[in-house]
């Protein structure tokens, strides 16, 4: 079955074609061998996404046009410019398995954080801080790195907030979300680019939506 140009798939024997529909994840790295799943694909292959999207996300050092399968669409993104610049664009990546086949995923500290950078991929704010909040485990000093390569006062802030909120479950100390507030936005600074209205958390300097302040902290 042709699924887009030169790429094929294989239809299961004694399975009839007009039921088959290829595995996306699997189209995606047939397309481009270097795809590194990100945002809210990333979300569903560490097995922490809230929601099944129709939408796959990869990293790749060559964009493309989107890419339409019958039942999902991949779209195909250009690797974080301050990781390209720092010489870093495997900085929070992991491994795991899609129907035996290894595929490379940004780890939970990367997805965080490229989540909080581009809330369209994730399916907005209230899906990736519910999907985040069931990380097993965060490495502060990765998450810190990361942040430090990004260096945007925005994502310190979201940043510094997601895990204030979530203080005990990622058992982060105090003088870590101290280093983080240092960082902050010196004026209010809108978690929805373009989006006005919300309610302003003053530690933080983040003006956040409605949605997320209606929410209390879910401490494990």
């Amino acid at each position: 079955m042709s699924v887009a140009r030169g790429v094929y798939a294989r239809v299961p024997a004694g399975v009839d074609p007009a039921g088959f529909f290829p595995d996306g994840f699997l189209v995606a790295v047939a397309v481009r061998e270097d795809a590194v799943f990100s945002h809210h694909s990333a979300l569903e292959l560490l097995g922490a996404a809230h929601s099944v999207w129709n939408v796959i996300t990869v990293v790749t050092t060559r964009p493309r046009k989107a890419l339409e399968l019958e039942k999902q669409r991949i779209l195909f993104l250009a690797r974080p410019a301050p990781l390209v610049r720092a010489s870093m664009p495997g900085l929070g990546l992991h491994g795991v398995d899609r129907l035996g086949q290894q595929l490379r995923v940004t780890g939970p500290e990367r997805t965080l954080v490229d989540g909080f950078r581009d809330l369209r991929h994730v399916g907005g704010p209230p899906e990736l801080v519910d999907s985040a909040a069931g990380f097993g485990v965060l490495d502060l000093d990765l998450l810190g790195q990361l942040l430090d390569v990004y260096s945007e006062k925005g994502l310190y802030a979201a940043v510094g907030w997601f895990l204030e909120r979530h203080q005990r479950s990622f058992s982060v100390p105090d003088d870590y979300l101290v280093q983080l507030e240092h960082n902050r936005p010196r004026s209010p600074h809108y978690l929805l680019r373009g989006r006005r209205g919300g309610s302003l958390v003053r530690r933080w300097n983040l003006i956040l939506p409605e949605e997320l302040t209606t929410q209390e902290p879910d401490e494990r």
